[in-house]
């Protein structure tokens, strides 16, 4: 088998699977968040995408290249696909943060930036805390968690996807 062709081939089952395997990783994201038309319009592409790379590999089984070549792409599609998601960022997350300073000035400082902040007293074991839940866009989360760790860098965070979100005070969501 000539070497260039043989290299295309190779090349064109890596790039399909890790296109099939990204596109898989964002369509179920817009599943999950509710968006199942934009979910649906990427698995078609996605299966299609799979098809032509499966294709490639069980026309030539004698190829076990082919096979190695097309799990390297599966494995590289998992890395790419969590970047896009990454750079994406789909969706809303609620922040729970339990200070562990009272008087530091991290709520009116998220107050200041305009987020919606919830704030309750709460008790553990090194006595008194507040509690803060805090809605906001998954892409704003990287310069929120730098906010909270500038005023409360020993704070408890949890982070939650949300899924949907009614009421409430979200001027920051939906100025931008």
């Amino acid at each position: 088998m000539p070497f260039l062709p043989v290299l295309l081939t190779y090349l064109a089952i890596f790039v399909a699977k890790i296109a099939h395997v990204s596109l898989g990783t964002i369509r179920i994201i817009y599943l999950t968040r509710g968006n199942s038309v934009t979910a649906a319009i990427i698995g078609f592409f996605e299966v299609i995408i799979y098809l032509i790379a499966l294709s490639m590999v069980i026309t030539n089984l004698d190829q076990w290249t082919n096979i190695i070549v097309y799990g390297f792409g599966f494995a590289a599609g998992n890395l790419v696909g969590s970047r896009i998601e990454e750079m994406i960022a789909v969706g809303y997350v609620q922040v729970h943060i339990v200070t562990q300073d009272e008087s530091n000035g991290l709520e009116e400082s998220l107050r200041e930036e305009d987020y919606g902040v919830t704030t309750m007293p709460c008790y553990g074991r090194e006595g008194a805390h507040k509690s803060l839940q805090v809605l906001l866009k998954r892409k704003e989360l990287p310069a929120f968690l730098k906010t909270v760790d500038k005023y409360d860098p020993k704070a408890v965070v949890s982070i939650f996807d949300t899924r949907k979100i009614m009421g409430g005070y979200f001027s920051r969501m939906k100025a931008k």
